[in-house]
């Protein structure tokens, strides 16, 4: 971590909304969904080799990153998880709130995304989920989650103050429903479909992909 890197989660700590550069943002979220993990786990201590095992980055950058939180590691017995997840939730602007997600598409995907913890674990609460399916519709996918109408999505963004669209549609029908997303004001967007999404600059979309996260396993089995 540069300098730079380091007084800018220095700031970031005493209140700044100074932007991370994209880099330590990305290695912080890796980091917090390990320790989150663990937290779960019972976990009161994790190591940085332990970390690099779990999010594939060399300990010596892990190190440098999480020295900007202070001195919460110890030789020989590690980090303390606790400090560490409220530290880096601090940073990254996530502690204490909750952020609002609709869910598009209540196939198999779909009916496992509602039903996972995954999001909940980070603040985010799936409060809507979509589908154009007449036979869907109605039907119970998560706890307190029931399929509404496609054509309620507007309206139900406006509620709910969503932030955050998830597609889990087929890649057919996704820029479709990524443009009425743009259109109700939602700036994140998060893609499983393998569409190349066409989106404005102020939003962000996130693809995931499962071959590509096994092309880069594989890249560490074979090198």
């Amino acid at each position: 971590m540069s300098a730079s890197e380091q007084a800018m989660i220095e700031r970031a700590m005493q209140g700044s909304r100074e932007r991370l550069p994209l880099g330590v943002a990305a290695r912080l979220s890796r980091y917090l969904q390990v320790l989150t993990q663990a937290k779960k786990m019972g976990r009161s201590t994790i190591s940085s080799q332990e970390l690099a095992e779990y999010t594939h980055i060399n300990p010596t950058q892990i190190r440098r990153d999480l020295s900007g939180f202070g001195k919460f590691g110890k030789r020989g017995v590690g980090y303390n998880v606790d400090s560490l997840v409220s530290q880096i939730r601090k940073i990254l602007r996530t502690a204490g709130r909750r952020h609002n997600i609709a869910l598009f598409g209540a196939g198999r995907l779909g009916q496992a995304i509602a039903g996972s913890e995954i999001f909940a674990d980070h603040g985010f609460r799936v409060v809507a989920v979509f589908d154009v399916d007449p036979e869907k519709i109605g039907m119970e996918v998560g706890p307190g989650l029931v399929v509404r109408p496609y054509d309620e999505m507007r309206r139900v963004i406006d509620e709910e103050s969503v932030v955050v669209g998830v597609l889990a549609v087929p890649s057919a029908v996704a820029q479709s429903v990524a443009d009425d997303l743009v259109a109700a004001g939602v700036k994140i967007i998060f893609n499983y479909s393998e569409a190349l999404l066409q989106v404005p600059p102020d939003v962000t979309v996130h693809t995931s992909s499962p071959a590509v996260d096994l092309l880069y396993a594989l890249y560490f089995y074979l090198t």
